[in-house]
């Protein structure tokens, strides 16, 4: 993965909170989400809203691909109506058990985020698959 500056790095992980935050996903959660080390508090997630960039790690920085990945097919998905794709999220879906995709992706973690990254974006379905096979 490239390296960011480090404004990147601050407009990279606004972009994620405001994700998050759409999708309805409380504080405690977040930190869960994104693998946040133990010693992160809910009152550090405003930090992170307003301009701190999140700690550097590939588990995170991966962890937040997935997550654009997710909201960037939801767009794709569903062009017109922006909250169409929150109501997605928080509706079950059988693929996932009759489960919602925002429980899926709380209750897996990394594994749950590629799920429904997924069951959304045939691209990033098809390159998975791929290195299934190498």
């Amino acid at each position: 993965m490239p390296s960011r500056t480090a404004q990147q790095q601050i407009e990279v992980t606004r972009h994620t909170m405001r994700i998050l935050d759409e999708w309805g996903i409380p504080g405690k959660n977040i930190i869960t989400l994104l693998g946040l080390p133990d010693k992160i508090r809910l009152r550090h997630l405003d930090r992170y809203r307003d301009g701190e960039a999140f700690p550097e790690s590939s588990e995170i920085m991966e962890r937040v691909t997935h997550i654009a990945g997710i909201a960037d097919a939801l767009r794709t998905t569903f062009p017109r109506n922006s909250h169409m794709g929150v109501i997605w999220m928080q509706t079950p879906h059988r693929r996932f058990q009759n489960q919602t995709p925002l429980h899926i992706l709380l209750e897996q973690g990394l594994n749950g985020l590629r799920m429904v990254r997924s069951e959304l974006d045939c691209a990033f379905s098809w390159d998975e698959s791929l290195n299934h096979f190498k």
